[in-house]
């Protein structure tokens, strides 16, 4: 059976016993999350959150994109979200490859070359810094003041925190 029916057919289950319908379209927690897509990292459940708690993004490397800037302006003008928290991760599968390699691939493949950037970074850490950099000094968002970083460690499922001094271990 294809994936996809799988996960539609666990929707249908899912929906059965759904009791979720209630829940304001505000997140309680008044906190949005930016994340890594990586299937490694479980933002929910590292955090302790619960559906309706946060909003959370998450893109190829947790980039700060204009996008992910877009998404937190709504969350924060309209849904009432007055915290971000940025979350990088090790063993980071962006760190595989080089921009010029990737868009390269894309031209040879399709015939155009992407003009996005894959959002290239050294290390987690500093990523998570130049995030919050990004984010504090962008003048679209309202609340600039509690702006957090971490990095997960995908083998030991710890979260530390990214200071502009900290390293991580």
């Amino acid at each position: 059976m294809p994936v996809i029916q799988s996960l539609l057919d666990n929707a249908a289950a899912y929906a059965k016993t759904f009791d979720k319908g209630g829940l304001p379209m505000h997140p309680s927690k008044k906190i949005a999350v930016v994340a890594c897509m990586d299937a490694r990292l479980d933002v929910y459940g590292l955090l302790g959150l619960d559906i309706g708690e946060a909003h959370v993004l998450t893109n190829a490397g947790g980039a700060i994109t204009e996008d992910v800037i877009r998404s937190l302006a709504v969350s924060q003008y309209r849904l009432g979200t007055e915290e971000i928290i940025v979350i990088y991760h090790t063993n980071c599968g962006m760190r595989t490859f080089t921009d010029e390699e990737f868009k390269d691939e894309m031209e040879a493949e399709t015939g155009t070359r992407p003009d996005w950037a894959k959002e290239v970074f050294v290390t987690p850490e500093e990523d998570v810094r130049e995030s919050l950099r990004k984010l504090a000094a962008d003048p679209f968002l309202k609340h600039r003041d509690n702006i957090r970083g971490f990095v997960y460690d995908v083998h030991k499922g710890t979260l530390t925190e990214v200071t502009e001094t900290s390293q991580v271990a």
